[in-house]
């Protein structure tokens, strides 16, 4: 009987490690993070929901469950680089294994003006990506490869504002995921680990949904507003996407909320239009 009980037990575990075992990051709310948590385990991953939202990590749980997915839930401040290795821990232990990293996590808005505005982003959005990178790719070593997605942010892009609107710490912290994927791209994929990033505009979550529903067009215009919102089913695709197609490695899709995805041509230099400074010869 005991023994029947190990071999049901072995058969079980090794059920689980067949499934594709995904992290998201920032997945207790109600935005983008719950909606790529849902979207990986209707595909039929086994998916880490992680947030310093408990209620609301839990409710992306019970949700994915209700639906015949699979989840569980971690608590962890991913910006804490010990918290990061526990939250990787924690998905190797209760799934075998970890395949996917979806690194979404985002700090609120900052509550100080000025530079102390600037570490919350700092710490969740750029340390906390950097800190689940560094043990993912540990963890995905051992199993033999992986994918990491970075969620970064049109935001990062801009060399100054003609419109009102964005958080500096925010968009510096952004700039840092971006430049985080590239140049880790290489070593990775030495080790069958791919890491790419997106940098998506205005998304049509709860936020920015109702802020773009308040305003008329012509003030939506007046202050850098896009005229659509990107739909989240379709950053939920392009994310597994990212994660999925092996093509891909140390790509940055950039996707404005009225224009199509685009990748940005490896090697670019990022300056593609200039100005000429009048500077005499000597």
């Amino acid at each position: 009987m005991r023994a029947a009980r190990r071999s049901g037990r072995a058969v079980i575990m090794r059920r689980m490690t067949e499934r594709q075992v995904v992290i998201v990051t920032g997945s207790g709310g109600t935005g983008c993070g719950r909606a790529i948590a849902k979207g990986f385990a209707r595909g039929g991953a086994a998916v880490v929901v992680t947030d310093v939202n408990d209620a609301g990590g839990r409710e992306t749980v019970a949700s994915i469950e209700s639906s015949g997915g699979a989840a569980a839930f971690f608590r962890a401040d991913v910006g804490d680089a010990e918290q990061a290795r526990r939250l990787v821990e924690y998905a190797e232990n209760t799934y075998g294994r970890l395949d996917v990293l979806i690194n979404n996590a985002s700090s609120p808005h900052p509550s100080e003006d000025g530079i102390a505005g600037w570490s919350g982003a700092l710490y969740t959005d750029l340390l906390g990506s950097i800190h689940c990178t560094r043990w993912a790719v540990e963890a995905m070593r051992r199993s033999g490869g992986g994918a990491i997605v970075n969620i970064s942010s049109i935001s990062a892009l801009w060399h100054g504002r003609t419109s009102p609107g964005g958080f500096n710490g925010y968009d510096v912290a952004k700039l840092g995921v971006l430049r985080m994927t590239t140049v880790l791209a290489k070593d990775l994929a030495a080790q069958n680990i791919r890491i790419n990033c997106l940098a998506p505009g205005w998304i049509a979550t709860d936020g920015p949904r109702q802020y773009w529903e308040s305003l008329t067009p012509p003030e939506r215009e007046e202050r850098g507003v896009p005229a659509v919102l990107l739909p989240t089913d379709d950053i939920v695709r392009m994310v597994q996407r990212l994660a999925g197609d092996t093509s891909l490695n140390g790509r940055i899709v950039v996707w404005w909320s009225t224009k199509s995805p685009r990748l940005i041509e490896w090697g670019d230099r990022g300056y593609c239009d200039f100005v000429e400074m009048d500077f005499p010869d000597k």
